[in-house]
């Protein structure tokens, strides 16, 4: 799975200490998938029965909060450290929580499993130990948030339209995924035919109608210029690219730019895989840019409650 360090404009706990977190993550994944495995192969997986709504569900899973706010009660005397290491132990536990359905196959297990990592990646992008956002409820259920997060692999970074502090304003910018090779600067322009040009506007058209929207080179090309800046800085050495994805559909452009991939149905599975296959770990350089480009970005929180009481 991908990981999400930074949602938006929320408040995500990679921005504290991402060369910690990012190897955290693919470890507590890996530890905590081969323990329920190993209990579905015994038989111990545990089931109760959904509630109304899986926001509702999720909604419940906020306890896990509670037994955090009580323990740092109990923990006043000790450093920020010891509740931190204190806070990943109780994140442990959060994959002991039941299962909303009875797994029939280890295909069904796995899709369970990554609906638990993908709440918890929710949770790490929208909350650190002192502080956390509200997040929108649609992120729950967003499809294309979902992709990049259970359809790569670990060692890949996302920052899902992150909204960066450019010269005291705030723009929100297009997906940026960093892989431990490249920084991949993608935008969705998904329909039947997409056909672009180096106006304002490209036009999707389907059997029924033709629709406008926005040329999104524009928003590609600032969300690549604002890496750059940021790469020039900090001396990192990280090749940016651009793409627009067209995953179901097809792009016609005749004069596209060269530095920009348009990516539609056929030529999807060749990229696609060429991203899954690779292999290598988490970089330094990945690391350094991901943490630079965090410090950039706007986040917006309050004070966790259990903070203040304490």
């Amino acid at each position: 799975m991908g990981q999400l360090i930074k949602l938006q404009d929320y408040i995500s706990r990679y921005e504290t200490d991402v060369y910690r977190y990012a190897s955290e993550f693919i470890r507590l994944k890996k530890k905590q998938w081969e323990r329920i495995k190993e209990e579905w192969e015994s038989g111990e997986v545990n089931v109760y029965a959904p509630s109304d709504s899986t926001w509702e569900w999720m909604e419940e899973n906020r306890s896990l909060f509670q037994t955090v706010k009580g323990w740092l009660k109990r923990s006043k005397g000790k450093n920020e450290e010891e509740k931190s290491e204190n806070v990943l132990h109780n994140e442990d536990r959060f994959f002991s929580s039941l299962f909303v359905t009875e797994p029939k196959t280890v295909d069904e297990l796995k899709l369970l499993f990554l609906e638990k990592v993908f709440q918890l990646q929710m949770k790490w992008a929208s909350s650190t130990l002192k502080h956390e956002s509200i997040v929108d409820k649609k992120f729950y259920y967003e499809e294309t948030l979902k992709y990049f997060l259970q359809r790569f692999p670990d060692t890949y970074l996302c920052l899902y339209k992150p909204v960066f502090l450019v010269k005291n304003a705030a723009v929100e910018l297009d997906v940026i995924l960093l892989s431990p090779t490249a920084t991949w600067c993608v935008t969705f322009a998904e329909g039947e035919i997409i056909v672009g040009s180096s106006d304002r506007f490209w036009t999707e058209m389907t059997r029924e109608e033709e629709k406008k929207l926005i040329n999104p080179l524009l928003s590609l090309y600032r969300t690549e210029k604002i890496i750059s800046d940021l790469y020039e800085r900090y001396q990192i050495e990280l090749p940016v690219k651009k793409v627009v994805l067209n995953r179901s559909g097809y792009i016609d452009y005749r004069y596209a730019p060269n530095d920009v991939q348009l990516i539609d149905k056929r030529y999807y599975e060749q990229w696609f895989s060429s991203l899954r296959s690779l292999t290598a770990p988490l970089k330094h350089v990945q690391l350094k840019a991901a943490s630079h480009l965090l410090q950039h970005c706007y986040s917006h929180y309050y004070e966790r409650q259990w903070q203040e009481e304490e």
